[in-house]
């Protein structure tokens, strides 16, 4: 029992401890997120999803696991800060990811190459949902059950959402201009016929589950980590746990662009930033002090600015699909960059 508690109740850790235990959830979770992606792009075949869609509800949600077990655990345990900050960080962080991937394709801007509608859905889908909370901390601190009614709305508003991208995927009217580097998602029909669909699934899971558990071990460590050092759970949230649960998104990302699966890969990151801004209503429902929305501070505030700033630059370099830029990335994947670093400076150093 003693043991147990221990493993469980963050706060007895040492700063040593936290410090072990987060890098090698952080590790497991990186390797594990790879096979999780072969696996995913096999499914997108199998199933006929194609990469857009498989990358939005499959491998956008597995790959999420880690950031919804950290943030429900962080707003179980009544850490409102940590817990948004880790949702809009994931978001942030997630998005940076694709410029790093940008680098690793040499052939194009990978907007360019990985223009897709389906995609430019779940960006917007994306900023909505972000939106919403920022609406909710300036309402009146109205709730029921402790749930505030911002909450339904912003699941209702994310169902909305996943049906319309499924509309646009199949009835699109609007498709990007096709040139020589544009990379189209083109269905491998003759991949894995002879391994039953079965086992892909019961491969999958399993591994989507073990990514869940290195998230909660990740909040766990965040948790403590805020405690030895004296960090805000807002620069631990945001710059710490959100990177290390987003670990799954960065090496998929980059393995599908390794693969050609560009679209799988912008679908991962759109698809996964859409899922992780609802973790903000999740945490509202796993809180029980209150409304959620009126326990963040300015910090979390000026995360949600930031992610809707890079989110959209992102899709205006999916609809302006600059083909060649600087040192091999767009003018918008430069700027994603510079946001996100002058953004960490300024809630580290303010």
């Amino acid at each position: 029992m003693d043991i147990f508690s221990l493993v469980t109740d963050s706060t007895r850790w040492s700063l040593s401890t936290c410090i072990v235990v987060f890098v090698i959830s952080a590790v497991v979770i990186a390797i594990v997120g790879y096979r999780l992606t072969v696996l995913a792009d096999r499914l997108a075949d199998r199933t006929g999803l194609g990469e857009a869609l498989t990358g939005a509800f499959l491998l956008g949600a597995m790959t999420s696991l880690p950031e919804i077990s950290a943030t429900i655990t962080a707003a179980r345990q009544g850490h409102a800060q940590l817990a948004v900050s880790n949702a809009l960080g994931g978001v942030a962080a997630q998005t940076v990811f694709l410029v790093m991937a940008d680098l690793t394709y040499r052939r194009a801007n990978l907007e360019h190459a990985a223009a897709s509608i389906a995609n430019v859905m779940q960006g917007t889908l994306a900023i909505v949902l972000i939106a919403f909370p920022v609406l909710a901390a300036m309402m009146p601190n109205f709730q029921q059950f402790t749930i505030h009614p911002m909450t339904p709305l912003m699941f209702g508003v994310y169902t909305y959402g996943l049906y319309l991208v499924f509309q646009v995927q199949a009835n699109p009217m609007w498709r990007p201009h096709q040139t020589s580097e544009t990379r189209e998602d083109q269905i491998d029909n003759l991949r894995d016929q002879h391994i039953p669909l079965w086992r892909l699934w019961t491969q999958f899971i399993p591994t989507a589950i073990i990514v869940g558990f290195g998230g909660w071990f990740i909040t766990k460590s965040g948790i403590a980590l805020s405690q030895n050092t004296g960090l805000s759970e807002t620069v631990v949230g945001a710059l710490f746990t959100s990177v290390a649960t987003s670990f799954p998104e960065l090496v998929t990302t980059l393995v599908a662009v390794r693969q050609g699966a560009l679209t799988l890969a912008i679908g991962g990151i759109l698809g996964g930033n859409a899922f992780d801004s609802l973790l903000v209503a999740v945490s509202d429902v796993a809180y029980h002090s209150g409304s959620i929305y009126h326990a963040i501070t300015p910090d979390q505030i000026f995360l949600m600015g930031l992610t809707i700033i890079m989110t959209s630059i992102l899709l205006m370099g999916l609809i302006r699909r600059e083909q060649h830029g600087i040192a091999n990335i767009g003018f918008e994947s430069f700027t994603i960059l510079l946001l996100y670093i002058g953004g960490a400076l300024y809630l580290v150093l303010k």
